[in-house]
């Protein structure tokens, strides 16, 4: 009655088992259930009442004479809430009802936002899904962006590597005909990872590309109207002044790009603050070339210069990027220059792309798996002997 009177809707049972079977059906928010019942005592009860499938929580007030602390956790073993002591007090009733109305009150709150996270986790794990299918896509095709692996030249050949970190990167590598007695071969590694860097990489590869010659930067026609190709660093410096007045983004980007004649041997390259190319030996020494340089579309007006290297049959020169040099051990000691002239002198014997897939494999045993924390790139040329 004093339920009633406090504007609660009450529905009475006179045993422990009628009591569950009304739980069955209905969601009741809040059982007062006495201790010592026929049939099922209140801990039974509440022990059933605790399993049933419900939507919003059930609060469970036990009634009790038993004040020792041993009975009390053995309530709190089963699932009660709270506890009640006998007789009962009005005013005490009450109270407990309405801290069973505010726990009820917070439960459902936070059902509901867990609902909602729930839901937003889903949305992101759609969203997720097709981006990661979006950039599997972009990953196909970035590789296409190298439209060879492998060229014959007849005086020379030249084998590409390209490993993105993620599902896109920022490296770049390529070779191109510039007439029948040179080639140009370059690689490139965009600041930064992932979309951006690989748009800029796009961008980039149409700028050198071999397949339609008018859009390559590198290319000109001499006075005679015959295909040639600006010097090494004036197309280094062509690309920074396309970076400020063209294409204005906030990356920069690192190159290394050589002008090869295959009958002379004769190299003219740029390095723009890539890592030092490195010159191979038939015997298998290797030289690192290069000052260093500048990144290019970092500072505007840049000046770049050119080094010249000789080789000779049977000599090779490798372009790499520094997501080989600075590939870590699993104790973060990167690999260096030492580390990568140890793997090309143990492959010195192999065709260009079986020591460009052991570089790999090296690189890996190194790394201590194949997840690379960088773009792993290299152009590699071999004169013919």
């Amino acid at each position: 009655m004093v339920l009633a009177r406090a504007g609660y809707r009450v529905t009475e049972a006179d045993s422990g088992l009628s009591a569950l079977a009304l739980c069955c059906e209905t969601d009741f928010d809040i059982v007062l259930s006495d201790w010592m019942m026929p049939g099922m005592n209140g801990l039974e009860f509440c022990r059933e009442f605790k399993k049933l499938p419900r939507e919003n929580y059930g609060y469970f007030i036990l009634l009790t004479s038993k004040s020792e602390k041993a009975e009390i956790a053995d309530g709190l073993d089963c699932g009660a809430d709270d506890f009640l002591a006998k007789p009962v007090n009005s005013d005490e009733l009450r109270a407990r009802f309405r801290a069973g109305e505010r726990i009820i009150g917070m439960q459902a709150e936070l059902m509901e936002k867990n609902r909602l996270v729930g839901a937003t986790l889903n949305e992101l794990q759609n969203l997720y899904d097709s981006l990661d299918r979006d950039l599997i896509e972009a990953r196909k095709l970035q590789q296409t962006l190298i439209r060879e692996r492998f060229r014959d030249f007849g005086k020379g050949e030249v084998s590409a590597l390209l490993r993105p970190s993620g599902h896109v990167g920022g490296d770049l590598v390529g070779f191109f005909e510039i007439n029948p007695q040179r080639i140009g071969v370059y690689s490139v590694d965009v600041s930064g990872h992932g979309v951006a860097s690989a748009m800029m990489t796009a961008r980039l590869a149409g700028l050198l590309t071999g397949s339609t010659p008018d859009h390559n930067v590198a290319l000109t026609l001499n006075s005679q109207g015959e295909r040639d190709a600006h010097p090494p660093e004036e197309v280094a410096a062509r690309l920074n002044r396309m970076m400020f007045e063209d294409i204005q983004v906030e990356q920069y980007f690192t190159l290394a790009y050589a002008d090869i004649d295959l009958f002379s041997g004769r190299v003219q390259l740029v390095q723009a603050g890539h890592p030092h190319p490195a010159v191979i030996r038939k015997s298998g020494a290797v030289d690192y070339i290069g000052e260093g340089g500048m990144p290019i579309g970092l500072i505007q007006d840049a000046e770049f210069e050119r080094v010249e290297a000789q080789l000779f049959p049977g000599d090779r020169l490798f372009l790499v990027s520094d997501g080989v040099t600075e590939c870590p051990s699993p104790e973060g000691v990167e690999l260096g220059e030492e580390g990568l002239t140890r793997i090309l002198q143990a492959n010195k014997d192999m065709t260009n792309p079986a020591l460009l897939e052991a570089l790999v494999w090296d690189l890996a045993s190194y790394f201590g798996g194949e997840d690379f924390p960088d773009d792993v790139s290299g152009a590699l040329f071999r004169l013919k002997d």
